[in-house]
């Protein structure tokens, strides 16, 4: 909040005064939120270097955002082989984890003789990392925690150049364009909600309308609302001024909000952030070229961007000692294609 600093004296002594809203704040400010990436100790664990619940609910503040990590890990889903040990459901899981918050953590439960006899997902937004880093916390709240047996959880981090402790999602520098993109669509909703799009003062200064006259025009506009509104109305002003009855809109739809620029220039970085091709996301084009071949755009995808994530998921397998995590070529209908 900024305060009201007095900048002149009043100008004249009809009382016209200018003031000015405080300093400008600068943008790479100490409160910045990503501005503090450290993990706190706080005895027992490590706190992670943001808040996970957070940024749990970013995931859905923009509909490209949501829709792009849930295409990746479908991607991921359709190329998984399955395994004794993983099923599939468990293996979205753990995917999905790895592409929201940078963490995915795979719990091996043995069985009586020591044997691995499943490999289970472990819910990343609740999972801490103990000051050993070798043990593992999950915490659900105040008092509600369990601690996993030493060497049963697999940590799959995304690499961080602040901290070895806890990942970060690769989309974080796109947090603050999701955001924006909320507020913008939030904005115009309330915007429509509130009436601020619609409206207008109906200034009548004609000394030629009599006061019937002005009472059957409230009764026209009165009764123009409701179902079947933006009718047409009729007013006959014999010998009336050419202003004498000014219709004097209230706003206009094209508030000068930016919206449609705000939306397209938020969905682009989070397109970049996610690194998905717009024609694999459903956008539509707004040039008549388009955006080039469907099919090219999927195999540079999965060659530049899904084989990638499936090799740095074949840690687990180093981990456990087994191909647990094994992907079959990606391959579009209607043939191979490597």
């Amino acid at each position: 909040m900024t305060s009201e600093t007095p900048a002149t004296a009043p100008a004249s002594n009809a009382g016209i005064e200018a003031f000015t809203f405080g300093d400008p704040a600068p943008v790479l400010d100490g409160g910045d939120m990503l501005d503090y990436l450290e993990c706190w100790w706080n005895g027992r664990w490590y706190e992670p270097p943001i808040s996970l619940d957070g940024l749990a609910r970013s995931t859905k503040a923009s509909v490209y955002l949501q829709s792009g990590l849930t295409f990746k890990r479908n991607m991921l889903s359709r190329t998984f082989i399955p395994h004794r040990l993983l099923s599939r459901a468990a293996f979205e899981q753990f995917a999905l984890d790895w592409l929201w918050c940078g963490n995915a953590y795979l719990e091996r439960r043995r069985s009586m003789i020591g044997t691995s006899i499943t490999l289970q997902p472990v819910l990343a937004k609740y999972m801490r990392r103990g000051v050993d880093l070798d043990s593992y916390f999950m915490v659900r709240g105040w008092k509600d925690e369990h601690e996993f047996d030493k060497g049963t959880i697999c940590h799959l981090r995304e690499a961080d150049i602040n901290q070895e402790i806890y990942g970060l999602p690769e989309w974080l520098a796109a947090l603050q364009s999701a955001l924006l993109n909320e507020s913008a669509t939030l904005f115009r909703r309330k915007y429509y909600n509130n009436g601020s799009h619609a409206g207008f003062i109906l200034y009548m200064n004609d000394p030629a309308q009599n006061e019937g006259d002005v009472n059957a025009l409230r009764e026209a506009l009165k009764n123009a609302k409701g179902p079947g509104n933006f009718r047409n109305l009729f007013v006959y002003s014999p010998g009336g001024k050419k202003d004498g009855l000014q219709v004097i809109p209230v706003s206009e739809v094209a508030a000068k909000d930016e919206f449609s620029n705000i939306k397209n220039i938020t969905r682009d970085d989070m397109l970049a952030g996610l690194r998905i091709p717009p024609q694999l996301m459903g956008v539509v084009p707004t040039n008549a070229g388009g955006f080039g071949s469907i099919r090219d755009a999927a195999l540079v995808y999965a060659a530049n961007e899904l084989e990638p994530i499936q090799t740095r998921m074949l840690q687990v397998n180093d981990w456990l000692g087994e191909e647990v995590i094994q992907f079959k070529q990606y391959e579009l209908p209607g043939g191979s294609d490597s």
